[in-house]
């Protein structure tokens, strides 16, 4: 699930449209200041007005920036863009996704929304920002973390996915529109398929893309699946040994056991990061080193080509109008769930229970990489000192009885594929669609358009 600036993103399609922005009534949700968008003339611009705290305990609203497309007679109605991270706005991210997949919205009228705690709203914790940005990974300190929560204070408990998914069925009711097709990228897609268990009546749909499973477990906030992948991931890219001139799962493994300690988390965050730049891992023109190489050589003893990988990839510094760290942490403090629990669970007693965590792993619970790899990501480092909060919602159980599209690359280890096949158990009419050497983010990133056809042709069948 990563949440660099250039990827994450979730899609949300609505099966009819409206005219314009409008109120279903005059009592209920509407789109307000209605206008032209000033970073695009095909999209129409709103403001959605939500409540702070969907209980109604707390006073104060939130207003939220929408952007719809102008063919509000689309036949197949409104196609709703979701972006992910958390921590992304989306209304600067239309016309990125409209030109993408154009034939899709010639069908969905696009309807995109800087969801809160971004754009407008964006929660602002500097510090944090400037150590990890977007990252999953990258550590921050904790002296960071602390600030960031002193300075949000009461309202962080206000962002995560619950309050969300509220939101997104008050867009609904505004846009006059009964049912939803959700498709959601990366963290998206766990959003959309909260929306689908708490509106089943509400979706027809589902496309996910980048899969995170809707239900939290300890291991995925350790990123168990995502370390054990990268052997697979790198030696998937050289397909066989001779071809990269050594195996570079062993070389990886060999690195996070010979350097630093801390070096593993940095290695782990840079690969990420690296797929971004480059899915097939080997291409040289990408950073001017290839990581395949990197690796070899290093291990080797010349550390000149993973240490500039390391250095020009390294997390943080992301602008808080396309990413808030603030908002990331504060989603996703409420949302997951680990080894000490969740977000109630008091602080004195996390450090011993991560602490067990990890004595409890094995090596080949996290080979290449190492347990304390797997206790030190960020995701761990940003939630342990976090506030208690009250913590979101966990439902388990099966997806509605719907048609859903599980959309993977096999090079992602943001989101590996075995993210995909573990929601698909729970999608009774789930189909898993694999795109052979894509990375993250398929509909938004992937360079061919064996994905894109398949999000197409699933989204025209009856």
């Amino acid at each position: 699930m990563r949440s660099k600036t250039l990827v994450l993103a979730a899609i949300v399609t609505l099966t009819a449209g409206l005219a314009g922005p409008a109120a279903v009534s005059a009592a209920g949700p509407r789109l307000e200041d209605a206008r032209p968008c000033a970073h695009d003339a095909r999209f129409t611009c709103s403001t959605l007005t939500v409540p702070l705290d969907h209980h109604g305990r707390t006073p104060g609203t939130l207003k939220l920036q929408v952007a719809t497309a102008n063919n509000a007679n689309a036949a197949k109605g409104v196609l709703l863009f979701l972006t992910g991270g958390p921590g992304q706005p989306g209304v600067p991210l239309s016309t990125q996704l409209f030109d993408r997949m154009p034939e899709v919205f010639a069908d969905h009228r696009l309807v995109m929304i800087d969801q809160r705690g971004t754009g407008a709203n964006a929660l602002d914790c500097p510090d944090l920002q400037a150590e990890v940005g977007g990252s999953d990974i990258e550590p921050p300190t904790r002296e960071a973390v602390t600030r960031c929560a002193a300075a949000l204070g009461d309202k962080a408990r206000f962002h995560g996915s619950d309050a969300t998914v509220a939101d997104l069925d008050l867009l609904r009711r505004a846009l006059g529109v009964p049912t939803m097709v959700v498709d959601g990228v990366s963290y998206g897609s766990f959003t959309a398929s909260r929306y689908a268990v708490a509106h089943p009546g509400n979706v027809s749909k589902l496309v996910l893309d980048s899969v995170l499973p809707h239900h939290a477990t300890a291991d995925q906030s350790l990123y168990l699946q995502a370390l054990k992948a990268t052997a697979r991931v790198l030696r998937d890219a050289c397909a066989e040994p001779s071809v990269c001139g050594s195996d570079p799962a062993e070389d990886l493994a060999w690195l996070v056991r010979n350097r630093d300690p801390a070096a593993g988390v940095a290695l782990f965050d840079m690969i990420v990061t690296y797929e971004f730049v480059d899915p097939s891992y080997r291409d040289p023109s990408a950073m001017g080193t290839d990581l395949i190489t990197a690796l070899r050589t290093a291990r080797g003893g010349d550390t000149t080509k993973l240490d500039s990988l390391l250095r020009d990839l390294a997390s943080g510094g992301d602008p808080l109008t396309s990413f808030s760290a603030g908002l990331h942490a504060a989603t996703l403090c409420a949302d997951m769930r680990f080894p000490w629990g969740d977000a109630e669970t008091p602080g004195l007693a996390r450090e011993p229970l991560l602490a067990l965590a990890e004595k409890r792993l094995s090596a080949r619970d996290t080979w290449p990489f190492s347990p304390a790899v797997a206790t030190g990501v960020g995701f761990v480092r940003t939630c342990l000192p976090w506030p208690v909060v009250p913590a979101s919602s966990n439902p388990g159980g099966k997806l509605p009885d719907i048609p859903v599209l599980l959309l993977n690359g096999d090079r992602d280890l943001s989101t590996p594929m075995e993210w995909a096949y573990t929601e698909a158990e729970a999608a009774p009419r789930g189909k898993v669609v694999i795109v052979e050497g894509a990375a993250h983010s398929i509909q938004n990133r992937e360079p061919g358009v064996a994905g894109r056809k398949a999000v197409a042709e699933f989204l025209a069948e009856a």
